[in-house]
């Protein structure tokens, strides 16, 4: 006879034993298995408080599911990661989150989602306007309820809401169509609740008539366990040392990764948030872009492929359960869904085959996206015909994560790529190098003195190249001139948007 005790009372729960189980199972023809949870169910029908009879009837089986899920009590992550286990904020709300005591180790099937979801959007669409013979480049517009974007297109990264250096009005002079807010940034200041008491992120930055995209944070936040894609490959993958790990102690990560979602500390104020996939949507709900994008993992680039399968196994559930809270109230904006899988050629076309069975809006592609822009464009060779197999994924957009060098978006284009966003162009102004015709120029050279008259790029027609001359963008910057910011900035935005018109017109005349 078993007796579990549960809240001080003696609660007879079985009246066999183990073996008396094995003994009946090779009598009926029965697993011992199929008989252990029967009796289970029962008993929890009748004790449905007693917790403890799960971890009794707890096979190894399970066990050793969950350990392949590399999913952690949050309980426990919470003791590691210092405090007391109440104090965590979850985005959106003041109170503790709801835990998940176990994992859910499968995405959700494609048959749950309701049906009217895989409906064409009457707020949202991409029209395809070219197919080049050349390539597998293409010229299209995504329409969205604040503007069309023309694709091939650059998508400006805009982190707490503001280009850095640069008003709206003087990007939209530019012809900036997309930009990009980080949702990490904004949660943290000035808060979801703030930006949608003013009517929303377009409102707050007073954009109205230019579309937006969000992302989940999952980025900024996985960036403090592996710092900069750039630091990630440098440390062949290595975990960032927490403020509290020194050379006498192990090396903790500041993130903690669970089934749930993502527990880390506020850069800001040192509190603890979990970032789970529906907190991530209903921050964005409240920021209103255009697009948002689901939570996703984002693994360094050096890690061992059981890791990066378990990794994108755990990307798709979250991407998946972010999708089902976009759906409860979709509020005219549309989610891509980001596909990843490193530069392994099965784990990618794994992501995409799961991914493109759901009713996203389009499709990001993010990830380690290799070690330079020869791997990625040799990753994206391989990968974007994947996109042309059926007409509902060629009739979505589809968008490059973080990528916006020249190199990478000429070669990017030619694979179908339509948008592409970074902060690539501006911190290179903020810095003294702007983009021309002819490559780049470092605006800190004393050669530059004295170029008098001489514009930034005699083709340009910024503002900036328009007004001022190199000889005096050269003295702002040996000034330390917050104007050379500003200036810098209108131009190489300007560039990328003439390199991405140059870039349509060619689709379109047929040399691409």
């Amino acid at each position: 006879m078993l007796v579990v005790k549960h809240n001080k009372l003696n609660l007879l729960c079985l009246s066999l034993s183990l073996n008396s189980v094995t003994q009946m199972s090779a009598h009926a023809f029965v697993s011992p298995f199929v008989l252990r949870h029967d009796i289970h169910l029962a008993t929890r029908r009748l004790f449905p408080r007693a917790s403890c009879l799960d971890r009794l009837f707890s096979t190894s089986s399970e066990s050793d599911s969950y350990d392949n899920a590399q999913s952690l009590n949050v309980r426990s992550t919470k003791a590691e990661f210092g405090g007391d286990s109440n104090d965590v904020f979850s985005i959106n709300s003041k109170q503790k989150p709801s835990i998940a005591k176990s994992p859910k180790l499968k995405p959700d099937d494609p048959s749950t989602f309701p049906s009217w979801a895989y409906d064409p959007r009457d707020y949202f669409r991409y029209e395809l306007i070219y197919e080049s013979k050349k390539s597998m480049a293409r010229v299209g517009r995504i329409h969205t309820p604040h503007g069309i974007i023309d694709t091939p297109g650059y998508v400006a990264v805009a982190t707490n809401g503001a280009l850095k250096g640069l008003d709206m009005r003087e990007a939209d002079a530019c012809g900036q169509q997309l930009v990009f807010c980080n949702s990490y940034h904004l949660l943290l200041q000035p808060g979801p609740e703030i930006i949608e008491g003013a009517g929303g992120l377009h409102k707050f930055m007073n954009r109205p008539n230019g579309p937006l995209i969000t992302d989940s944070g999952g980025f900024q936040v996985f960036s403090l366990a592996y710092g900069s894609v750039h630091e990630s490959l440098e440390s062949q993958g290595e975990l960032k040392k927490s403020g509290n790990a020194n050379k006498n102690h192990n090396k903790s990560s500041p993130v903690k990764v669970t089934e749930e979602g993502v527990l880390f500390r506020s850069y800001r104020d040192g509190r603890k948030i979990l970032l789970t996939p529906e907190s991530t949507i209903q921050a964005q709900k409240s920021y209103g872009a255009d697009i948002i994008i689901p939570l996703d993992e984002l693994p360094p680039y050096h890690i061992d492929r059981k890791k990066l399968e378990d990794s994108v196994d755990r990307s798709h559930r979250w991407e998946a359960r972010s999708l089902k809270e976009h759906l409860k109230n979709v509020k005219n904006q549309a989610m891509y869904c980001v596909v990843h899988g490193g530069v392994d050629v099965e784990l990618r076309t794994k992501s995409i085959e799961y991914l493109t069975s759901l009713p996203f809006d389009g499709y990001a592609i993010g990830g380690s996206l290799g070690r330079n822009s020869d791997e990625l464009l040799e990753l994206l060779n391989w990968m974007m015909p994947l996109f042309n197999e059926s007409s509902s994924r060629k009739n979505k957009p589809r968008h490059l994560l973080g990528i916006a060098d020249e190199k990478s978006i000429v070669g990017g284009v030619k694979k179908g790529i339509d948008t592409f966003d970074s902060c690539y162009p501006t911190r290179l102004g903020r810095h003294g190098t702007l983009l021309t015709r002819n490559g780049k120029i470092h605006i800190k050279s004393s050669k530059h003195s004295k170029s008098y008259g001489v514009p930034i790029d005699s083709e340009c027609k910024c503002s900036t190249c328009t007004h001022y001359d190199r000889s005096y963008l050269w003295h702002l910057f040996k000034a330390k001139e917050p104007l050379l910011t500003q200036l810098a900035t209108v131009h190489n935005i300007q560039y990328m948007n003439d390199l991405m018109a140059k870039q349509r017109q060619d689709i379109l005349d047929g040399k691409i």
